[in-house]
């Protein structure tokens, strides 16, 4: 589930470095162009709302095998786009499709015992925040040398692999809802009603990924301009570095226990609200550009990992739902923070995006201060 969800998630990403490569060919804008990294957050966002929910009620495994067949359709017109409108449209069923790392999750969660869930979905969180960066690798190397068009012919191939795995090694598991879907959804809507802890991780999530989003959208536009002068292949590169943050995320598990998750959340969004600070003094340096990154993935990972296990914490018979909550507002921020970002960009620069992007993750920190001692964290043991 590790190595799954990684792979799978990484579809979500690998146009990012790509952006000014594929604008170049198709004859648009940067700050249109933008739109296909946003499309794709909206895309998983109405993927987390209306797929995810169903791991609750039908047996997950068929959910995502048969999943994983739009996952491959979506990859092939995204490779075969000969326009942005129609690159748009894919753009959003690859991210409607690419959920599975969140059915993933929950499974870890529900198959572990009290003590050992915050750790378990620490390592499927890894797998799948470092499938996150290395995308980016992955897709701005081979970009540079083969082509954008490729990069997603490839991963349609390792679409096809990863569903063969998935229907040979993942476990059958049973559902736990019984009713209808209109049931299933609106008890969506009780749980974000009757549970503050859930509200308050989920506008963390959406505050903090806006940020993140913000940054990693215009990375490929700031990496062409001065002193730079680089391709996509420096700006995936540069998602190596963020991996050393993603693998921060799986100590936030062993930390959860000794630590109140209270302080992880502020600690993680003064580590966010620290690289913005190093990416506007320093951000026309490498060097500036390594440090900041560093300190914003490892801020997000380590917020974003303890969100989920207060969020998986309450009803462990409703993870799939409870997870749709969060990370419905978790990619609705994303996708919000990448429209901002391109305006920011395209108005007023990398300051722009500077100032942007510590706003969002500065909301983050209030927000969390002035509500997490009225939204405490009571786990619910299984």
């Amino acid at each position: 589930m590790t190595i799954g969800a990684g792979l799978v998630v990484a579809n979500n990403y690998y146009n990012q470095p790509l952006l000014g490569m594929i604008a170049k060919e198709l004859g648009e804008s940067e700050a249109a162009t933008s739109r296909v990294a946003m499309f794709t957050q909206i895309g998983y966002a109405a993927g987390l709302l209306l797929i995810i929910p169903l791991g609750d009620m039908f047996k997950r495994k068929k959910i995502i095998l048969i999943d994983f067949v739009f996952i491959l359709l979506s990859l092939i017109v995204f490779a075969f786009s000969p326009t942005l409108k129609v690159m748009l449209v894919a753009s959003f069923f690859i991210g409607l499709t690419s959920v599975v790392p969140q059915i993933f999750v929950p499974i870890a969660a529900q198959l572990s015992a009290p003590k050992d869930r915050d750790k378990n979905v620490a390592q499927v969180m890894s797998g799948l925040l470092i499938g996150i960066l290395a995308s980016r690798v992955f897709s701005g190397v081979l970009g540079e040398y083969l082509g954008w068009r490729e990069v997603f012919l490839i991963a349609a191939g390792l679409t096809v692999v990863l569903g063969v795995l998935i229907a040979i090694l993942l476990p059958n598991m049973q559902s736990t809802f019984r009713g209808t879907y209109s049931q299933l959804m609106s008890s969506i809507l009780y749980y974000a009603k009757t549970i503050p802890s859930l509200r308050l991780a989920s506008l963390r999530g959406a505050l903090g990924f806006g940020s993140f989003s913000i940054f990693w959208t215009t990375l490929t536009f700031h990496l062409e301009q001065e002193p730079f002068h680089v391709g996509s292949d420096v700006a995936g590169l540069l998602g190596l570095v963020g991996i050393a943050g993603a693998l921060a995320a799986s100590l936030v598990g062993y930390f959860s226990g000794k630590i109140k998750k209270n302080y992880l959340v502020a600690i993680g969004c003064s580590l966010m609200i620290l690289s913005w600070l190093v990416f506007g003094i320093f951000g026309m340096t490498y060097t500036g550009l390594i440090l900041g990154i560093v300190f914003l993935d490892m801020g997000l990972q380590g917020m974003h990992v303890t969100n989920q296990t207060i969020v998986f914490s309450t009803h462990p018979e409703a993870t799939n739902r409870l997870n749709t909550v969060y990370m419905v507002s978790y990619f609705v921020g994303g996708a919000f923070g990448t429209f901002v970002g391109g305006k920011a960009w395209e108005s007023y620069g990398w300051n722009g995006v500077v100032v942007v992007g510590s706003i969002f993750v500065t909301l983050c920190l209030l927000v969390h201060l002035l509500l997490a001692n009225k939204a405490k964290y009571r786990p619910k043991e299984n």
